[in-house]
């Protein structure tokens, strides 16, 4: 089977196609999985530049589709490329290009389209008409979680038709390594020693993880939490938070922005993982978590509990400081070992497990459409 997986978001001009596999992690990542599986599949890039690239057993087309204005002509053009090439599904990144999609299949009507939610909105109530027509193209459409899929399903953008897929939205090449090297390396310490990585947003919640911790740490005496962050808006409430409540002196700990090669050393390091969000479409730092073999203890949305399959680890209500400080103190006294981590990751997270499902969804898909049911 030849899968196309076609990324329509142009790459910066500024970045040369080796570059943009260092800045779009995802490039690679999502059809390496595919790939994983043994389906042969091939990338189109839409960029500044025409090239051809070939790159771990994959073709990466970058193509310049400047002074295409409208989905009709772009889709015309990628539609006779998919043709050339020989692939017999086309993947498609992102709802929010359904417009483009469906002038693909209005060239293409035997191949079937999947289109993959990556955090994609609802589009505006009134041009919902419009975009039913367009996600009515898609043969299948795949997010992290089901419950991800109920905002658009509600709405009734998607087709009676059209199946729906639960399959993470990538995997993380991150391994487990020397738990105590790793905590001689950055310096954490803590029992239990708990990380945090995302923003300091309203979305990731750090103060209500702030507020969990301090209630637990009444049972946990010596629990330590580091923040690793990029962007940081409540920077100022957060350092408040711990400046002015005692339960929480010497107990936090702010990184900052790190490398992402350090992160992955963080995480060895750590016992916990922690996240606050309030939404998310995948959790790639609970990916890398889990693929250390790090505990997690992460709110109850729909993601989360696909990628933890209400299996391994904790969930906790969003913005529920005192339910947060009963799992950690749960979690730290009968966590599982980081073996067994690892091993409910590669059994369901890894590029090999993830690869299998989108595998799994083409051949569907494939079956469908000979079968003219799609």
């Amino acid at each position: 089977m030849h899968v196309a997986q076609i990324n329509f978001l142009r790459a910066p001009a500024d970045c040369s196609p080796e570059e943009l596999f260092e800045r779009w992690p995802s490039l690679a990542d999502i059809p390496e999985a595919a790939a994983a599986s043994g389906t042969r599949v091939s990338v189109i890039q839409v960029a500044t530049r025409q090239q051809l690239l070939r790159r771990h057993g994959i073709d990466y087309h970058f193509v310049d589709l400047r002074g295409m204005h409208s989905p009709k002509t772009r889709g015309r053009f990628l539609a006779d490329l998919v043709a050339d090439i020989g692939s017999q599904v086309v993947h498609v990144h992102s709802l929010g290009f359904a417009a483009d999609a469906f002038a693909v299949a209005r060239r293409l009507p035997r191949v079937p389209i999947l289109i993959q939610d990556h955090a994609d909105r609802l589009p505006r109530w009134w041009r919902r008409a419009r975009w039913r027509t367009w996600y009515a193209a898609a043969s299948g459409i795949a997010f992290t979680s089901p419950g991800l899929a109920g905002p658009f399903t509600r709405a009734g953008l998607f087709a009676q038709r059209t199946r729906l897929f639960a399959i993470p939205e990538s995997s993380s090449r991150f391994q487990p390594g020397d738990h105590q090297a790793a905590r001689v390396e950055t310096g954490l310490r803590g029992d239990p020693c708990v990380l945090c990585v995302g923003h300091l947003s309203h979305g990731k919640d750090p103060l209500t993880v702030l507020e969990g911790v301090a209630r637990a740490a009444q049972r946990l005496p010596g629990i330590q939490i580091y923040f690793a962050f990029g962007s940081a808006p409540l920077l100022d409430e957060v350092r408040h938070k711990i400046d002015s409540d005692p339960r929480l002196h010497g107990r936090v700990h702010l990184l900052g922005n790190q490398p992402h090669a350090r992160v992955e050393t963080l995480m060895r390091a750590a016992d916990l993982f922690v996240s606050g969000s309030h939404a998310e479409s995948c959790g790639f730092a609970l990916l890398e978590a889990l693929a250390c073999g790090v505990t997690p203890v992460v709110t109850d949305i729909p993601s989360f509990r696909s990628l933890t399959g209400n299996v391994v680890g904790e969930l906790w209500p969003c913005g529920d400081a005192a339910r947060l400080a009963e799992v950690l103190v749960r979690a730290a006294g009968i966590r599982p070992s980081r073996a067994d981590v690892r091993a409910f990751f590669d059994a369901t997270l890894s590029f090999a497990a993830v690869g299998r499902q989108w595998a799994d969804a083409y051949t569907r898909l494939l079956a469908d459409r000979r079968e003219g049911r799609s």
